[in-house]
């Protein structure tokens, strides 16, 4: 199982300015800070962090991953809508915007670092 994703930045101080107002939209909260980078937990399990975004420990600027994309699964679809219009709000760039996709809800879009970020709700059928 997977235990935690990162996301690498040129920026973190603007990183971290971004994921704290997107990740608020979910309840992740920032609990970790430091020179390298910034962790995110659930407010309810401040001990279990779950994203990080960092400064790439080979001190090489940081890139995003063709085909990589990190998603966020979230309970409902006002949810996906909310964390979608903070994330274009505090500046990043269209991917795809909230709708049934797959049966499911979806949005899309790239952070300041032009990492592909989604949330998703599943919808009962």
């Amino acid at each position: 199982m997977i235990g935690f994703v990162m996301v690498g930045t040129n920026n973190l101080d603007k990183a971290i300015n971004f994921y704290d107002k997107l990740l608020n939209t979910i309840d992740l909260q920032r609990v970790v800070t430091n020179a390298r980078y910034a962790g995110y937990a659930l407010r309810e399990k401040p001990d279990d962090v779950e994203f990080y975004v960092t400064n790439p420990a080979n001190k090489e600027k940081a890139s995003f991953g063709n085909g990589t994309q990190i998603s966020f699964l979230v309970n409902s679809k006002d949810l996906v809508n909310k964390f979608y219009n903070t994330g274009i709000k505090l500046g990043g760039a269209d991917e795809g915007a909230p709708g049934i996709r797959s049966g499911d809800y979806y949005c899309y879009f790239r952070d300041l670092d032009k990492n592909k970020i989604c949330a998703f709700a599943k919808i009962n059928n």
